[in-house]
């Protein structure tokens, strides 16, 4: 069985280390208790949204860039051989200029 949880905290483990950051660095600058922080990396809890973001900003990478890895990741995992890598024309239209690019 994939467990997302488990998908999300090696994502953040990964992003964490190529940034050169200890648990405690990530912990201290999103304002989580360390050991919450690495039962998540661990994929031993779950996550809020708010959690989330506040780790993702911390690591200096858009929450969107940490989800699209879990999903490619699960995908990966559920043998799907060919998944889409750009924003679908649908969504961009309906988002239009509230679009921005950093």
């Amino acid at each position: 069985m994939i467990l997302v949880r488990q998908e999300i905290g090696e994502v953040l483990r990964d992003y964490r280390q190529q940034k050169g950051r200890t648990l405690r660095q990530v912990a201290s600058r999103a304002s989580v208790a360390l050991g919450y922080l690495s039962e998540v990396e661990r994929g031993q809890k779950e996550a809020s949204s708010e959690i989330l973001a506040s780790v993702a900003e911390a690591l200096d990478v858009p929450i969107s860039t940490i989800m699209r890895e879990v999903g490619d990741r699960i995908s990966i995992l559920e043998g799907v051989q060919v998944f889409p890598d750009v924003v679908p024309d649908d969504l961009v239209a309906e988002v239009g200029s509230e679009l921005s690019f950093r």
